[in-house]
């Protein structure tokens, strides 16, 4: 049985309404009245939550860490990656603000303490609800100790992960007594080319884990990851974005735009409509004023004499179906007609001796 449980008011589950975050990520750019408005944006846009990230540099990566190739390429600058990520720190007293634009917006905070136990003692300071783990850290069983012993809810990444590895971090958090757990599909390549999505793979994960799956999606563009991650079952989406592309930092230009973020939303929301329910019965629209209207009921194919033997040949279908449904035209062959019946004229059972 898949494990279920909720986040705040959501329930998280596979074949349920998709959880949404927005993931803000580090394009505050160090700016409070950014920061402010990417709230605006994530829930103008339909989001759930608004997720950030909590670090401080030196926790992050030792002095000899470098950036990363697509950081290099993003920014057009090469310089140890703790230099970058200095640039990148959300400051200790914009928490504050922040969380009080997502209060009076209605959205949930979220933020990935990406500078290890240092920045999950920050969080719960703060009285986080949840925490989500980045693909870097899924083998980094020291915060998941320290996470998973908050039994709070854990949304575990795990981009550049085998299966094996999955399934051993959930083995890990949950010998922690921490059963609230969801892990997202994802690929650590920014942005993430189509070729690279792997959504079979999400497939698998949801076919072989005891646990909800999801997927972020680190691509731009179209809708179309969103649409079929929804359409497998996917009980999270997360996506990364930005106020505009064109700004300073390495996530941006991987990042959707509000537009593109209110788009990719929207396509999976209308997704979630489209599929439905799995059960196959008739709409209430379709028995209110489309049942009887275009099914069909049994006539005469002529006109028939009273005590004539009824063959094949006497009976037709036809609009409304408001009669005896053609499914039971066999009852009728063999049998005498207890009075004449016009052409196009319903055949009722009472008409048949």
């Amino acid at each position: 049985m898949k494990s279920v449980f909720k986040i705040d008011n959501f329930e998280i589950k596979e074949d349920g309404k998709v959880f949404i975050i927005a993931e803000a990520g580090v394009n505050h750019n160090q700016k409070l009245d950014l920061a402010l408005k990417l709230v605006d944006v994530a829930k103008d846009a339909g989001a759930d939550a608004i997720k950030f990230q909590t670090f401080k540099a030196e926790d992050v990566v030792t002095e000899e860490g470098e950036m990363a190739t697509y950081q290099k390429k993003n920014t057009g600058e090469d310089k140890s990656q703790r230099e970058m990520l200095k640039g990148l720190e959300l400051p200790d007293d914009y928490y504050g603000p922040i969380m009080t634009r997502c209060k009076e917006m209605g959205i949930l905070f979220m933020s990935t303490p990406h500078g290890g136990k240092k920045s999950v003692d920050f969080l719960e300071g703060l009285g986080v609800k949840v925490y989500k783990i980045g693909s870097g850290d899924l083998t980094n069983y020291i915060l998941l100790d320290k996470v998973a012993k908050t039994n709070k809810p854990l949304i575990l990444s795990s981009g550049m992960a085998t299966m094996e590895e999955v399934k051993n971090a959930i083995k890990f958090i949950r010998s922690q007594g921490n059963n609230q757990l969801a892990v997202l599909h994802s690929t650590t390549n920014y942005p993430c080319p189509p070729e690279e999505v792997n959504m079979l793979a999400l497939k698998t994960m949801m076919e072989e884990l005891d646990v909800p799956v999801g997927y972020s999606d680190n691509g731009v563009g179209g809708s179309e990851v969103g649409i079929v991650a929804a359409a497998l079952g996917a009980a999270i989406y997360e996506c990364h974005f930005t106020l505009d592309k064109s700004l300073p930092g390495p996530d941006h230009v991987a990042s959707a735009d509000p537009m593109e973020l209110k788009a990719k939303i929207g396509a999976i929301r209308k997704a979630q409509v489209i599929l439905g329910k799995s059960e196959k019965t008739p709409n209430k629209s379709e028995i209110d004023s489309m049942l009887t209207l275009v099914r069909k009921s049994i006539v005469a194919a002529k006109d028939l004499k009273s005590g004539h033997i009824i063959g094949e040949d006497d009976l037709e279908a036809k609009r409304p179906g408001d009669g005896v449904s053609p499914v039971e035209f066999e009852k009728f062959l063999g049998k005498k007609l207890k009075n004449a019946i016009k052409k196009d004229h319903k055949i009722r059972f009472e008409d048949i001796a």
